[in-house]
């Protein structure tokens, strides 16, 4: 049997005739071949944003399946389940929601993990980012307005994360959530009012564990993505950096097209974090609530820190002087300085550093091209000497872990800690200066004096030149050769040498009572 097949034009799918109806009245087939050729550049630190991005869309994905299940409730209840030692302990509703969430719920623990690896790479990440975009000149102009939302959203994702970490009302988030009233209390004038506004009545109230609830899932998440939404947006409109090489110019960009190219490199990238964040939320603990037990008002735990993006404001607060001042008779506490102040002036010269920078320099130019770290051998050392100062305050926050561990009192730690806060920072910033400098002028004296005289080859470098076993390249690649093996073969016999005269030497042993006759 022949089937014959109609000779006229075939009719289009209805795929096809679906795209055209919808185009035809919103005009979106120009918008996305414009689009799917836009092209972005191929460098590796381009990626880290967007690690923040999807590391905000594992975010959202395991945060909706933890809202099925979490009652945000300060109303005490009696645990009676599968957690053994704390049956029968007055607690908390959202305490005793987080501990069946991690023992009852099927996968319940493991998205909680997952979720709270996500929050502290998220974060990681957009640090990363900010300090890629600072070290290179990204956020010159016309780049101003991206670098504020930058930092914006570095300042939401802080404050998202403290309120997710202060939910489950254990007694570790809950001496976070103390720390916290206390320096809203420290505010000079206005401290009262704040505090009653956030936290609903003196410490601990019944409305706040709603209130963190709703900043957590519904207001600061809008925040965080209208942020995101702006700084794609800007992105977009303004063409991308890029770094300097072959063909590249301040008017256009080499790379790779939106598709297929970059839109499958990205779609890898989000497969490679989801497996890095699933693996962790399986494999590594974190934030064992049920080992700390329901926050109580009269107890504190020790060995008590927070998670790392706010561990620099903890270490402030330990190594902070006891500075408490009265003015017309107001008392201006002593956690204002490092709770208030220090946070105040970090966030306000990072909102103000183009323009410092701008004014500074005098450079008011548009630029499309980034710089090297070493060609900003000032900008470079200040921002390595700042990142040096917030280390060494992460670790004072550790200062009892450490004290504990190196078996020494706290107040030596503390000391030493505060020696290194303000010698450190200035060390490296030295050392960076330095080095940047050195470099600066090395590469500029290769490009004004070339080489008169052909690289000089390694051993294992291959050239076209004809080698044969008299040449010189095979002289000394045999050369190299033999040295490194007597350099082994000597190694070897010391350590070998050393191993047997300590094994056959003989251990006098001196009683005390010996010892004194």
């Amino acid at each position: 049997m022949v089937v014959r097949r109609p000779s006229g034009p075939r009719r289009p799918g209805v795929v096809y005739r679906l795209g055209r109806w919808v185009d035809e009245r919103v005009g979106a087939a120009h918008f996305a071949r414009t689009a799917l050729d836009k092209i972005f550049p191929d460098h590796w630190s381009f990626m880290l944003g967007e690690i923040a991005m999807y590391c905000l869309l594992v975010l959202i994905l395991t945060g909706i399946y933890l809202t099925f299940f979490f009652q945000a409730s300060a109303q005490e209840v009696v645990y009676h389940g599968s957690y053994g030692p704390l049956r029968g302990v007055r607690m908390s509703e959202a305490y005793h929601s987080t501990i069946r969430l991690s023992f009852d719920v099927r996968a319940g623990l493991v998205f909680r993990q997952i979720h709270h690896w996500a929050a502290l790479l998220f974060i990681a990440s957009i640090v990363a980012h900010l300090c890629r975009i600072f070290f290179t000149g990204a956020f010159r102009r016309p780049r101003e307005l991206n670098w504020i939302v930058g930092v914006s959203l570095l300042l939401m994702a802080i404050a998202n994360g403290f309120t997710g970490y202060s939910l489950p009302d254990d007694l570790l988030s809950g001496t976070g959530l103390r720390i916290a009233y206390s320096i809203v209390l420290s505010v000079p004038f206005l401290g009262t009012w704040l505090a009653f506004l956030f936290f609903g009545g003196e410490f601990p109230a019944q409305a706040l564990e709603p209130r963190l609830f709703i900043l957590h899932v519904l207001l600061v998440p809008a925040v965080i993505i209208a942020l995101l939404t702006a700084h794609l947006a800007i992105l977009w409109r303004q063409k991308h950096t890029q770094f300097t090489g072959p063909g590249r110019t301040e008017r256009n960009v080499v790379g790779s097209f939106l598709w297929p190219t970059y839109t499958l490199r990205s779609i890898g990238l989000f497969a490679a974090v989801a497996a890095v964040l699933s693996a962790l939320g399986g494999l590594a603990q974190i934030n064992p609530v049920w080992l700390y037990g329901p926050f109580k008002a009269a107890a504190v735990s020790t060995a008590a820190q927070p998670d790392w993006y706010v561990g620099w404001l903890e270490g402030a607060l330990r190594v902070a002087g006891p500075w408490r001042v009265h003015i017309f008779g107001y008392t201006i506490s002593e956690l204002f300085w490092p709770g208030i102040l220090l946070p105040g002036i970090t966030f306000g010269l990072l909102y103000m550093w183009p323009f410092l920078e701008a004014r500074i320099t005098g450079d008011h130019l548009e630029h499309h091209l980034l710089d090297s770290p070493r060609e900003r051998p000032m900008r470079t050392a200040i921002g390595v000497g700042v990142l040096t100062f917030y280390i060494v305050l992460v670790v004072a926050g550790a200062q009892d872990i450490i004290a504990q561990k190196l078996g020494v009192g706290i107040p030596a730690v503390t000391n030493t800690l505060r020696v290194l806060l303000l010698t450190l920072p200035l060390l490296v910033a030295f050392f960076t200066w330095r080095t940047c400098h050195d470099l600066q002028v090395k590469g500029a004296r290769e490009e004004e004096y070339p080489r008169p005289y052909p690289k000089a080859r390694t051993p294992f470098e291959v050239t076209d030149e004809a080698s044969g076993p008299s040449s010189g390249a095979e002289v000394e690649r045999q050369r190299s050769a033999v040295v490194r093996g007597l350099a082994a073969l000597g190694a070897g016999a010391a350590a070998v040498g050393g191993f047997v005269i300590g094994r056959r030497r003989t251990k006098k042993i001196v009683f005390e009572a010996t010892k004194k006759k």
